[in-house]
């Protein structure tokens, strides 16, 4: 017989909403209470969830004998604290994307975790999607050769945010694939943006993230673009890969492109690169909801007491990056060292 995982969510906002409708469609969880300051919000839960008990008051969760995991859908500032209080008080936790506004709080929440023999998740939800799972794949495969470098665009009319800028608020996904896809440390971070609605909130940031051995990621990130696009290219030493998350179909473009280099028997380099331009390849791709995915991947790693795919060291590795980009676009965008969470 499945064990029962009985959840409690806290924040059941825009977002919060879609994780509580996924996460009470799993076999096997009951939804034992939600939490919102929002009395329209409960009560709209309490409608169509009948039996879940609401409260406004976060320390009924935590005190509750009756709730083994904690899901944190706030807004992003209260995110580490929520999660500290979970973790100490016992509960296994997912928590939204950033896990932390500062690399210090996050590590904090990995040695609670870890003390506690508890799963700590983080919803970088890319991460469950079926068409970055298969680029993902194919990259660990060596499918496309050596990764040289990627880039991702995250651009789109809105959401505008007054807590976090622009990067904080979209960048954890791209930098989440960007250290699965690239096989190398990542060392410093460069970033420019500009702030045009908000003071001090930027509203467009380009940023771009060094590895050891000179690859690197660039990052596009923009709540104030006239284009809704979601698009990561990642370019390989054998093939070229496309994500499309936009595209109603062909999510996945592969492209056999690249630049040959015979380095024997020529006395001019240049005339030892051979372009070449092959087949575009578009793979069958079977799509299931990621958030369902991701949902059920929680659950699973509670119940069997598993490392969830995006754990808190993936969660810290993420903030580390942000925390640095953060540091280059107050300083003019210079290159940041990157605070290894080893150190």
């Amino acid at each position: 017989m499945t064990e029962t995982i009985r959840l409690a969510q806290v924040g059941i906002g825009y977002w919060g909403k879609n994780l509580l409708r996924n996460f009470a469609a799993i076999d096997g969880v009951e939804i034992a209470m939600a939490c919102d300051q929002r009395e329209s919000i409960l009560a709209g839960v309490a409608n169509q969830f009948p039996g879940v008990q609401t409260t406004s008051i976060y320390e009924d969760l935590l005190g509750s004998p009756d709730v083994d995991a904690i899901v944190i859908a706030t807004e992003t500032p209260q995110h580490a604290p929520l999660a500290e209080q979970a973790l100490r008080a016992g509960k296994h936790v997912f928590v939204e994307k950033p896990m932390a506004q500062t690399s210090d709080d996050a590590r904090t929440l990995v040695q609670l975790a870890a003390d506690r023999d508890l799963r700590l998740m983080v919803g970088h939800l890319l991460l469950y999607h079926p068409a970055f799972r298969f680029v993902e794949d194919l990259v660990r495969g060596g499918g496309l050769g050596d990764v040289y470098y990627l880039y991702s665009q995250r651009v789109n009319l809105g959401i505008v945010r007054k807590q976090e800028n622009a990067f904080e608020s979209l960048a954890p996904h791209d930098i989440s694939l960007a250290l699965q896809f690239i096989d190398a440390a990542p060392v410093g971070v460069s970033a420019n943006g500009a702030a045009y609605l908000q003071p001090g909130v930027q509203d467009v940031v380009f940023a771009t993230i060094h590895f050891e051995g000179g690859k690197m990621a660039n990052l596009h990130t923009s709540w104030l673009d006239p284009h809704k696009i979601r698009k990561v290219t990642v370019v390989g030493s054998r093939k070229m890969a496309v994500i499309d998350d936009v595209a109603a179909s062909e999510k996945v473009r592969l492209y056999d492109k690249g630049v040959d280099v015979s380095r024997a028997g020529y006395a001019d380099y240049v005339e030892a690169m051979t372009l070449r331009s092959g087949d575009i390849n578009i793979p069958k791709i079977t799509m299931t909801e990621p958030l369902r995915m991701e949902c059920e991947h929680f659950v699973d790693c509670v119940r069997r007491g598993a490392t969830p795919r995006s754990d808190g060291q993936n969660g810290l590795a993420v903030v580390e990056i942000m925390e640095a980009a953060n540091k280059s676009l107050a300083t003019g965008g210079i290159l940041v060292p990157i605070r290894s969470g080893t150190d």
